[in-house]
């Protein structure tokens, strides 16, 4: 560990991806400042640059790759600066990435990550391309495999969340549904549940470092489970675990799998008051020929079936997203329509709406031909997010005039230019229901959980001002 004496290392970290490498990023930054490094937001002024990556969409490949490119002038003129290369992308390409970028000084899978630090010091001794990475799928017995991309020790760090009051908590890593364009298996292992007191534990260290809310992290969260010799835990007894922990006042989670949403989950949501009624259950087509090509394990019918099942058991109180892939390989016209009869169907709060992107390493790129023209894709795309934005704003329309609970979370995008035409500052926060409220109010509002009362709608956004016991509505 760096004597505290010694000069401070200077880390720059650039982080692309969904939530878990946002929560990987915190935990090697932690383990980092622990060995006397400090962040910055500048490259030329880093002494250490990591890039923690991902690779579901090539786009976020691409954008890594041109990245180090851009270094490759800096590591010339600067070469004790040490370069690395973090997350899927890493364990996905491995030794691409050094012929690609030769000057990359250490890759390192979602599953070594506790090795950042070491490989770093050993680095700037002058070892060169250094590797660690996980065991793929097929290349081990089944417990060595999953000790391979088993994450480390949590090390927690407030200041690299999105706010100082929310934070993720990862309680299950890998995957095991192998849908046939999706790399995660391959990337972050088997699927694995963490033990439960671990996770409580972690729970508490956050509810100490004045966490409020805490978002539940795995790739199909609701199929939770760990078995030990007290005997098995699910999701649904996860929830009532943490629900004990005060400090902690909202419980998400993501993402779900729809045969996993059973009724003993959904009465727990019911029942217990911290716990997000907000569900994101990727549907991702809404023709069974173009599920079974993805090999998602479920029927549209059974979709249907478990939205039946939210409704009947959380009514109007649930507020459910979705994602669908367009552009599927072979998906026909006839076969994009009943995506969006699905889409109507179910009348999402929202949805993320992608057009495929194949992935080297899947069934999908070995096996099934990436046939649908991008000129279609891209119509597709934009056809069923137009339906799902008139969905959304329709769907808003109920807030109107209704009194919601926000929890703050910062100024919104809008509020520099508020201030400086010197209007009341505007804040962002959600409701427990996921939805997105903007409104004017203090900065010190930030972090608390406020009243607000909705007088107008977006397909995105409720717009609405502060309630107290002065102030009534007018709409």
């Amino acid at each position: 560990m760096t004597d505290s004496s010694e000069t401070k290392h200077k880390l720059y970290i650039e982080t692309v991806g969904c939530q878990m490498n946002i929560l990987d990023s915190e935990m090697v930054v932690a383990d980092l400042r622990r060995r006397g490094y400090e962040l910055t937001d500048n490259t030329q002024d880093a002494d250490t640059i990591l890039f923690n990556t991902c690779s579901v969409r090539q786009h976020a490949e691409d954008k890594i790759y041109s990245a180090l490119g851009r270094l490759r002038l800096t590591k010339q003129k600067h070469p004790e600066k040490i370069i690395g290369v973090m997350g899927c992308m890493a364990q996905k390409d491995q030794g691409r990435i050094f012929q690609r970028a030769p000057y990359v000084d250490l890759i390192v899978g979602p599953g070594q990550l506790q090795q950042v630090p070491d490989l770093i010091e050993r680095a700037r001794s002058g070892e060169r391309q250094q590797s660690a990475l996980s065991l793929e799928r097929t290349a081990g017995a089944a417990a060595d495999i999953r000790r391979s991309h088993e994450t480390f020790d949590p090390l927690r760090d407030p200041s690299m969340r999105p706010t100082p009051f929310q934070a993720y908590l990862r309680i299950q890593i890998g995957c095991d549904k192998f849908c046939t364009y999706c790399i995660v298996p391959m990337t972050r292992g088997p699927e694995q549940g963490r033990p439960p007191r671990q996770i409580v534990d972690e729970a508490r260290i956050l509810a100490d470092q004045g966490t409020k809310e805490i978002t539940l992290l795995g790739q199909t969260v609701n199929s939770y489970r760990y078995k030990d010799a007290d005997g098995m835990t699910d999701m649904a007894d996860l929830l009532g675990m943490l629900h004990e922990i005060d400090g902690i006042q909202r419980i998400k989670f993501v993402t779900n799998y729809p045969k996993d949403m059973t009724y003993k989950l959904l009465e727990t949501i019911r029942d217990l008051p911290k716990v997000s009624p907000y569900l994101h259950v990727p549907a991702q087509s809404g023709s069974n020929d173009v599920l079974k090509r993805m090999k998602r394990g479920y029927t549209v019918e059974d979709y249907y079936a478990m939205m039946d099942r939210i409704e009947e058991t959380l009514g109007d109180r649930a507020s459910v997203s979705s994602d669908f892939i367009v552009g599927f390989c072979g998906e026909t016209e006839a076969e994009f329509q009943m995506t969006v009869d699905l889409v109507k169907r179910c009348r999402f709060k929202n949805s993320f709406i992608f057009k495929y992107s194949e992935r080297p390493g899947t069934k999908a790129s070995e096996h099934l031909p990436d046939d649908v023209p991008e000129e279609t894709k891209k119509r597709r795309n934009n056809e069923l997010l137009a339906i799902q934005n008139v969905i959304s704003e329709e769907d808003n329309h109920r807030f109107l005039g209704q009194t919601v609970e926000v929890l703050v979370e910062g100024p919104s995008k809008k509020a520099d230019l508020a201030a400086a035409a010197g209007t009341p500052i505007q804040l962002t926060g959600r409701t427990h229901d996921d939805r997105i409220v903007v409104f004017d109010g203090n900065p010190r509002l930030v972090g608390e959980l406020v009243k607000i009362g909705i007088y107008d709608v977006s397909p995105f956004t409720l717009l609405g001002t502060v309630m107290t016991e002065h102030l009534t509505m007018l709409v």
